[in-house]
C-alpha cells in the first residue's frame, strides 16, 4: 500500500514532514541561474534547468532526513515543456534519492479524461508493446468536486500500482470556508467530502489502518483538523499552511492520531528559501540552509506529537 510507505519512511526517520518544491525562477541563487543564462540565454530552457539544478540540490541535502516532497505542477508548467521535463526529472531524481514523492496537481474530470490524468501521474501508458511510465509520482493531489466519477478511475490505478491520492477537503487559504464551511443536512461541506474520502478508501487500507485515499486538510484551520482526524480514522492528511501560511506546530498536532501517524506536514517557501533569511548565509550555502531549515520544522512539530 502505498501510504504503508510512506508511513514507514515517516516512522524510520521520525519526520512527518513533506518538502514541497514549488520553485520559482527568483529563488534560485544567481549563480545558478548565471550558468545556465549564458549556455542557453534568458530563455525558458535556461530557467527549467537552473529549477532542476536548484531542486537536485535541495534534494541531495534532504534525503536522509525528510520521507518525501511535494512538487507544485504549476511551478514547472510556467515554464512550458522544458518545465514539464524539469518535473519528470525531479520525480525520478527524488525516487533514485528514496524520497516518497507527491505530485501536487489538484487534477479534476471524470471519465476517460480523469484515467487519462490517472495514466500520466501515477500509471503507465502503452507505446505499442511497451509500457511507460511518464512521471513515475507516488500519490497526486486531486479535487473531489465531481463526484465519485472523477475518483474511480484513480482508486484503480491506486490498487494496480501501488499508488494514493489526496483529496481536497478543508484546504488552507482564507477563503476556503466560502464553499467547504457551508451545510448540506447541518454537516459542513468539509466534512462530506471527508465521509466520502472514507468510504472511497475502505477497500484499499494498508497495515497502519490508512487507505490510499488521504486528504488534504490545513494548519491553518487546527479545530477542523481535529475534528476531522476523529471523524476520519482510516484517511491519511496531506497537511498544508505551516510556517508561510501561518499553521504552527501546535494547532497541527490535532491532525494525528495516538501513534503520532496518520499525517504529513508541508512547507515549501521556508525551505526552498531557507538561505535567504539565515544571516549572512551564502548563496551557495543555500541547500545546507534548507537542510538545517527542515530539521527546525521537525523537531518543531514532534515535539507536540507522540511520533512512537
Amino acid at each position: 500500500m502505498s501510504f504503508d510507505r510512506l508511513i514507514k519512511k515517516i516512522i524510520d526517520m521520525k519526520n512527518p514532514t513533506v518538502v514541497g518544491l514549488d520553485p520559482k525562477l527568483e529563488y534560485v541563487p544567481d549563480y545558478i541561474k548565471n550558468r545556465f543564462f549564458e549556455e542557453d540565454g534568458q530563455t525558458l530552457k535556461a530557467a527549467a534547468k537552473a529549477i532542476f539544478k536548484f531542486n537536485q540540490k535541495i534534494i541531495d541535502e534532504i534525503c536522509d532526513i525528510v520521507p518525501a516532497i511535494k512538487p507544485q505542477a504549476a511551478y514547472y508548467e510556467m515554464y512550458g515543456h522544458y518545465g514539464v521535463k524539469t518535473l519528470e526529472k525531479t520525480i525520478r531524481y527524488a525516487k533514485l534519492k528514496g524520497m516518497f514523492v507527491i505530485t501536487d496537481g489538484k487534477r479534476n474530470d471524470i471519465g476517460a479524461t480523469m484515467e487519462a490524468y490517472a495514466a500520466a501521474h501515477l500509471g503507465s501508458v502503452l507505446i505499442g508493446d511497451t509500457e511507460c511510465e511518464p512521471f513515475g509520482a507516488d500519490a497526486l493531489t486531486v479535487n473531489g468536486y465531481l463526484g465519485t466519477d472523477g475518483i474511480d478511475p484513480l482508486l484503480k490505478i491506486c490498487k494496480e500500482k501501488d499508488k494514493g491520492i489526496f483529496v481536497l477537503a478543508k484546504t488552507s487559504n482564507k477563503s476556503s470556508g466560502e464553499l467547504q464551511d457551508r451545510l448540506i443536512d447541518n454537516t459542513p461541506v468539509y466534512a462530506v467530502m471527508g465521509d466520502m474520502c472514507e468510504k472511497w478508501g475502505s477497500e484499499q487500507i494498508g497495515q497502519y489502518g490508512y487507505s490510499s485515499v488521504g486528504a488534504v486538510v490545513g494548519a491553518t484551520y487546527p479545530e477542523q483538523l481535529s475534528e476531522l482526524r476523529q471523524r476520519l480514522p482510516h484517511t491519511m492528511f496531506l497537511v498544508p499552511g505551516y510556517g508561510a501560511q501561518g499553521g504552527g506546530a501546535k494547532g497541527i498536532a490535532g491532525a494525528f492520531d495516538k501513534d503520532g501517524l496518520g499525517a504529513i506536514v508541508n512547507s515549501s517557501r521556508a525551505v526552498m528559501c531557507a538561505y535567504k533569511k539565515e544571516e549572512n548565509c551564502p548563496e551557495k550555502e543555500f541547500a545546507k540552509a534548507a537542510r538545517r531549515e527542515a530539521i527546525r520544522m521537525r523537531e518543531d512539530i514532534t515535539s507536540y506529537i507522540n511520533l512512537k
